[in-house]
């Protein structure tokens, strides 16, 4: 449904997804394919319309967190491929293959469930395996001692009846850190990763189709970790240092507009708590962008909102549905102005680094009750918002 309210709202830019995505594609060449990681609603973005335009664009898989993100895929007409990488109960594997879901699978319990589902049906169940290299999360577990044994437990679960086991991954932990010992580690993994798959398809006497590894900071430092496909996540929607060295432009802009304008006289406190006390005579623009939107209360009083004057300081505590910032020497601001809460005005990476986070966590904040507008072209193409009326 669509929002009848000017209040606060997300403009999602798929030019700017799309050239993010065109970026990538290029240096990661033609031969590696490319995984969209849109899970937990593509990090705020919309699953929906970020897929249909990798779709359209030429994506070659899809990541997801669970069977219901998946679902909402299918039932909006996506049809490329689609990994869940995380938990999918035994119940569900006959869905999984009807809607042609692949389904990773992590440890020896759920291979055996996933084939035993699958046998009964007659039907064979695609599936990726997770590889543990030193995330330590999921996956099997093949560092040092364990190695003989994960590779066995990986054999045994792709030789299982109707499992069709097209690819192996595993993910970084590091790789997006610069110091040397991050990039040691990040190497270990990857050799760790390589040694696996070398052992296990010699056993097995056949190869995976798909082995993938690259997240962002491995998409954006180190080449021999592309093999067949590479998943970056924060670099395709235009945020974090990688992105910012490679050109790449913000997909969110987070906005809102002042409703009320108030002048106060010195020494007025402002918010809950009284936190913020007024040193001269003060005015204050409230914005209806609060907590319950995705305004992390911790940024009470540290960060600034964009304006068409520049930067105007937050004040005071935020609130549940509002905040307040100081508009005193931005004479033209007034009610019904519009203010850039995050965006290419103003950096979440900065934000993020106030709050002491990573932009995904901001993205992802964002709540259901914010509509998200989309826009293509210079020109809205869509509107979604997640309340149910």
């Amino acid at each position: 449904m669509e929002s009848t309210l000017r209040r606060t709202w997300s403009e999602i830019d798929l030019d700017a997804l799309i050239y993010n995505y065109k970026k990538i594609r290029e240096k990661i060449g033609s031969n590696v394919k490319f995984l969209g990681v849109v899970k937990a609603d593509a990090y705020g973005h919309g699953s929906v319309e970020v897929a249909k335009t990798l779709e359209e664009n030429g994506a070659d898989y899809l990541a997801v967190s669970s069977i219901d993100e998946a679902m909402e895929l299918r039932v909006n007409r996506i049809k490329m491929p689609i990994l869940i990488l995380g938990h999918t109960p035994k119940e569900q594997v006959e869905r999984l293959i009807d809607f042609d879901i692949t389904q990773a699978v992590t440890c020896k319990a759920k291979a055996i469930e996933y084939s035993q589902e699958a046998k009964k049906i007659n039907k064979t169940l695609k599936i990726h395996i997770k590889v543990d290299t030193g995330m330590s999360r999921l996956g099997y577990l093949c560092d040092n001692d364990f190695f003989d044994t994960g590779v066995k437990g990986i054999l045994e679960a792709i030789t299982l009846p109707n499992l069709d086991a097209e690819g192996i991954f595993t993910h970084f932990a590091v790789a997006d850190e610069d110091d040397d010992e991050s990039l040691k580690y990040t190497k270990h993994q990857f050799k760790l990763f390589t040694d696996v798959i070398g052992e296990v398809e010699k056993k097995w006497g056949k190869s995976f189709k798909i082995k993938h590894c690259a997240n962002t900071g491995a998409t954006a430092k180190f080449k021999e970790t592309y093999l067949d496909m590479v998943r970056p996540g924060l670099l395709l929607y235009g945020y974090g240092k990688y992105a910012h060295e490679m050109g790449l432009k913000p997909v969110m802009s987070l906005k809102t507009v002042v409703s009320t304008v108030k002048v106060y006289p010195k020494g007025t406190k402002i918010s809950y708590g009284g936190i913020f006390e007024t040193d001269k005579q003060t005015r204050v623009g409230v914005l209806p962008y609060g907590y319950a939107d995705g305004f992390f209360r911790s940024l009470s009083n540290k960060c600034s909102l964009m304006t068409k004057e520049g930067p105007a300081r937050q004040l005071g505590k935020i609130c549940m549905d509002m905040c307040m910032i100081d508009l005193s020497d931005k004479p033209s601001v007034d009610v019904d102005s519009e203010i850039e809460i995050f965006g290419k005005n103003n950096s979440i990476d900065d934000l993020a680094d106030i709050a002491g986070t990573i932009p995904y966590e901001l993205t992802c904040a964002v709540s259901k009750r914010v509509p998200r507008t989309y826009i293509k072209n210079g020109e809205v193409i869509a509107k979604e918002l997640m309340l149910r009326m």
